[in-house]
């Protein structure tokens, strides 16, 4: 059960607060092995306003996000002991929220836990960066650079290639859903809704990939749709609503009505300079 809070307006209530826990006053790092609570990195900041959107409910999926969020930004550095009993304390959450949360991120390979050692923050290189929260709380955090361009160069991998091959399933029903989320993508641009756009971006997007007929591929579009929502605006997601954008993604429709896998690949091409802030991977000089 959850512990009660220390004051009336300090309680579990909504998805942002349990974000204010960590920075609440109390004794913060004077131990060994206890994490410092106090530093408000803006990674934690962008985490309330999206908490309500996690894949994860409840006090659970809010501790997940948070700690992930310290541990992505660096508040929480590697071989960092994590203390549960002081984790607990902190957010005001029982052990079994605690133990869960802690599961979770194990699973991402954020942190390890070993008998007589305790659990430990891990090292990036031991991190699941295809994880769609790690790519999320990546992208908001100091790393938002190296993630933004590092997403650009998978997106470029996957879906000119996705396209192609998306061109030679001839499937009615899948041309019509394409179709028909450009329709509305077209209907935001003239109401200038643009998140409307960004969910039907993300859709097409998606379902081109699951129907390219390569289950690798299709494997990936989390990972694209991640990308797509961490891209642009921290709300509006990927491509901004206008006429451009919009044209593209409906010669992809006509390019696999066609069966033309080369066509529908250099309109995806075309269609991923779009974003002012995409640019065309470029081999880099080491």
């Amino acid at each position: 059960m959850m512990t009660a809070a220390r004051s009336a307006d300090s309680g579990l209530a909504g998805a942002g607060e349990i974000d204010r826990y960590p920075y609440a006053e109390g004794p913060t790092a004077d131990r060994v092995g206890v994490p410092s609570w106090d530093a408000e990195p803006e990674l934690g900041r962008v985490g309330a306003r999206r908490a309500a959107g996690s894949r994860g409910r409840g006090l659970h999926g809010q501790l997940v996000q948070q700690l992930g969020q310290m541990i992505v930004s660096g508040d929480l550095g590697a071989d960092r002991p994590l203390v549960p009993e002081e984790i607990g304390q902190r957010f005001e959450v029982s052990r079994t929220v605690v133990r869960e949360s802690l599961r979770v991120l194990e699973a991402k390979g954020l942190v390890s836990a070993r008998p007589n050692v305790g659990t430990r923050v891990r090292p990036v290189s031991d991190w699941n960066l295809l994880d769609p929260d790690i790519i999320e709380w990546r992208a908001f955090g100091p790393q938002r650079d190296n993630q933004r361009r590092e997403l650009t160069e998978l997106r470029w991998t996957i879906e000119p290639l996705a396209a192609r091959l998306a061109a030679g399933h001839g499937r009615e029903d899948v041309q019509q859903r394409l179709a028909d989320m450009v329709e509305i993508m077209n209907h935001s641009v003239a109401q200038g809704d643009a998140l409307t756009f960004s969910r039907a971006d993300a859709e097409f997007h998606s379902l081109l990939i699951q129907v390219a007929g390569n289950r690798m591929l299709e494997h990936l579009s989390g990972i694209v749709s991640s990308a797509l929502q961490v891209s642009g605006g921290p709300v509006t997601g990927c491509d901004r609503p206008n006429e451009t954008s919009l044209t593209h993604h409906a010669r992809i429709v006509e390019a696999l009505a066609q069966a033309d896998g080369a066509a529908a690949e250099a309109a995806m091409r075309q269609l991923l300079t779009v974003h002012p802030d995409t640019v065309v991977p470029a081999p880099r000089e080491h």
